[in-house]
């Protein structure tokens, strides 16, 4: 009897913590993935080719690789608590950045505020994935991870629906706008790029509630995995370069950030560009992406632990990564955009089965490991930057090949390099 009562006031007493981080991977969700619909509004905006245009995820994602170990130190000196707080003023200010950008029609200014926000988004993703992690038992992290995913993926399935409404809708009106007289150009671009500043001062004040709501809110601070679970505080490894396995869990992180991106954000760039669809069809194409991710994280919610283990639903998530990409390569048109919105289910269990799989054990170097695998979402600016560049010479969809050794890597990872330097 009074186990169960225990049990039920532990999982009263995580309610509450859940729902606030539920709320964050929300915001992440749709302030990362709104970025797909950015593409091709700023492509238009400030007449950018489709190299330009990557840049736009490429500010949000490497800030993750500015700032990931200087969040670890902001965070040991602010706690937990305050470093969300922190983060989210941080991105108020980012989203504010899109007022001077879209009066000025600056694409500079746009990826400064881009890169803001991902500076906070980093602060923010350092605290906030080692919370969920050990907010219960390591064997049951993929499946908290994966309620958080559901947050993440409801808010970039909704994300284009709404900023796609609000900025690309009546594009026609702006696409021919290269062929006028300059005065008449200017004024129907900066009509466009006037737009965007509505919907950035809502969020901006979306940002601010939540942080006030976190400062009055009762969410604890976590301590560090050597004190909070003292089943992993034995090991004594001499630095963080004595675990092999973090160091192949942030490769992995890098690789599935990279190849996540490209099948959220690149597919819409893909279907203008390279299969020349119009905007109105386009621009509901990471909803699709999106929708995949969520069946996914549904699934593994449902599955993991008691049907398969976290480990094996990498397994299988990397062999389909596989199998979709070629499917993007190979078939044609409208076929090879569904594979790539498939890989949206294909890449969902990887992160919620990556991360616990890489922290596992690291005791009092749970922080620092925590900022490691943050700095590798920085893939999510290399890995689409490396597809554009490939993509000029050899066209958008052979350049889809970039994924197929990430995926390859990711399996190795899940086979085998998970376990290398850890023992039981």
């Amino acid at each position: 009897m009074t186990e169960v009562a225990t049990t039920a006031g532990k999982e009263k007493s995580y309610l509450i913590p859940t729902l606030i981080i539920g709320a964050l991977f929300f915001v992440f969700g749709f302030v990362t993935w709104v970025n797909a619909t950015l593409i091709p509004y700023l492509q238009q905006a400030c007449e950018l080719t489709p190299d330009q245009a990557v840049l736009v995820t490429f500010a949000t994602y490497i800030a993750y690789a500015v700032m990931a170990f200087p969040s670890s130190w902001v965070l040991g000196k602010t706690g937990f608590k305050k470093g969300m707080i922190i983060g989210l003023l941080i991105m108020a200010v980012g989203a504010l950045v899109f007022i001077p950008a879209a009066y000025s029609r600056t694409f500079g200014t746009f990826l400064t505020g881009l890169f803001i926000i991902g500076i906070g988004l980093a602060l923010l993703q350092t605290a906030v994935n080692p919370y969920i992690t050990i907010l219960g038992p390591i064997e049951s992290a993929a499946k908290r991870i994966s309620v958080m995913g559901v947050c993440n993926k409801a808010a970039g399935a909704i994300a284009p629906l709404i900023m796609g409404a609000v900025l690309l809708n009546g594009m026609e009106k702006y696409e021919n706008a290269s062929s006028l007289p300059i005065d008449q150009k200017n004024l129907l671009l900066d009509e466009l790029a006037s737009k965007i500043v509505t919907p950035y001062i809502i969020i901006a004040a979306c940002f601010v509630a939540l942080a006030i709501a976190i400062r009055f809110s009762s969410l604890p601070d976590i301590k560090n995995e050597a004190e909070t679970n003292p089943t992993h505080a034995g090991e004594d490894r001499p630095s963080i370069f004595s675990y092999p396995y973090l160091w192949l869990g942030f490769a992995s992180i890098f690789l599935y950030v990279g190849a996540e991106v490209i099948a959220g954000d690149i597919i819409q760039l893909y279907g203008k560009e390279g299969l020349g669809m119009p905007v109105d069809v386009i621009k509901h194409f990471t909803t699709y992406t999106m929708i995949g991710m969520l069946v996914g994280y549904i699934l593994g919610i449902m599955l993991i632990p008691k049907v398969i283990s976290q480990n094996t639903a990498l397994k299988i998530a990397a062999f389909l990564g596989i199998l979709f990409s070629l499917g993007v390569i190979f078939l044609p048109g409208k076929y090879s955009i569904l594979c790539l919105a498939l890989l949206g289910f294909a890449n969902a269990p990887m992160w919620p089965a990556i991360w616990p799989l890489s922290i596992d054990g690291l005791g009092k170097y749970l922080k620092t490991g925590s900022a490691l695998l943050i700095v590798g979402i920085a893939g999510g600016a290399i890995i689409p930057k490396l597809w554009a560049n490939i993509s000029t010479s050899v066209g958008m969809q052979q350049a889809f090949w970039i994924l197929i050794p990430c995926y390859a890597f990711i399996l190795f990872f899940a086979v085998k390099g998970n376990k290398i330097g850890k023992t039981v």
